[in-house]
């Protein structure tokens, strides 16, 4: 399982979250504590948000622990919204074009988890992608496809509806919903530049673990606890969405996957 972190609020340096603490997401390729798979070594990148409309985007093959482009980036680059990701391949080989974060336009995605199976089921997955997105297919993963099939979906206009309709959409086409030997599990961070949209679900209610927590005048989303504080850390619930605005407004929502509706409080 991957590992990954964003974050959202007044600009800091990406090293400060990224590569100073202790248990940062860099030292989390090398030794995850939450993943069932300790080494994420599989590549790693970064896209963050600076004064254009568009993320500037670093990805790369090399291990996290072992990659100096990526330090000297994190400790040059200071933004007000960024996300990092280490890979840990459950699908796709490994290449630059299947390392995350994912690019569109404006918009961020990237993913820990797996859609169960995916080797045999790629082509009913890859379907769901419109034929004006497909060009953009670049890489192999069931995360890429993912998210192109959210974008076609309306991940620009209606996020959340547009993930929950593609969850159900996989789960349809692949049969790996409730009971499935396979099942679909997805922890996954999608940003349009302005909200950050953190979701966690699984087809068989056991989703990859997913933490947030203040930090200044921000708020940290992760995998896990990247610092040894974890009593400051809060747990996502399964079945949520996370929508972190402009200001630090928080607020935790239901994913209602194959169903109509969803409830909203305020985290």
């Amino acid at each position: 399982m991957c590992r990954f972190l964003a974050y959202s609020g007044a600009p800091v340096f990406l090293d400060h979250l990224l590569i100073r603490p202790r248990t940062s997401l860099i030292s989390q390729s090398l030794s995850a504590r939450e993943a069932k798979t300790v080494v994420n070594g599989d590549g790693c990148g970064v896209g963050w948000y600076g004064e254009i409309e568009e993320p500037g985007l670093y990805r790369g093959i090399l291990p996290a622990w072992s990659d100096a482009n990526l330090a000297s980036l994190c400790r040059q680059i200071r933004s007000r919204l960024f996300l990092a990701h280490v890979r840990s391949a459950t699908s796709g080989e490994v290449s630059t074009a299947n390392c995350h974060p994912f690019a569109v336009g404006r918009h961020l995605f990237m993913h820990n988890g797996q859609v169960g199976g995916y080797d045999t089921l790629r082509r009913r997955v890859d379907a769901l992608i419109p034929d004006a997105l497909y060009p953009l297919r670049k890489g192999t993963s069931d995360s890429e496809a993912i998210f192109l099939a959210a974008m076609g979906r309306g991940l620009d206009t209606d996020p959340v509806s547009a993930i929950a309709g593609t969850l159900a959409d996989i789960v349809a086409v692949t049969g790996t919903g409730p009971g499935a030997d396979n099942p679909l599990r997805f922890a996954a961070v999608h940003t349009d530049g302005e909200t950050l949209y953190a979701y966690r679900w699984a087809s068989d209610g056991k989703p990859p673990s997913l933490y947030w927590r203040t930090e200044g005048d921000g708020i940290v989303i992760a995998s896990e606890p990247c610092d040894e504080n974890a009593g400051v850390w809060g747990s996502v619930p399964p079945g949520t969405v996370l929508a972190v605005g402009p200001g630090r407004s928080a607020r935790l929502s239901e994913l209602s996957v194959g169903r109509k509706g969803r409830r909203a409080r305020a985290a």
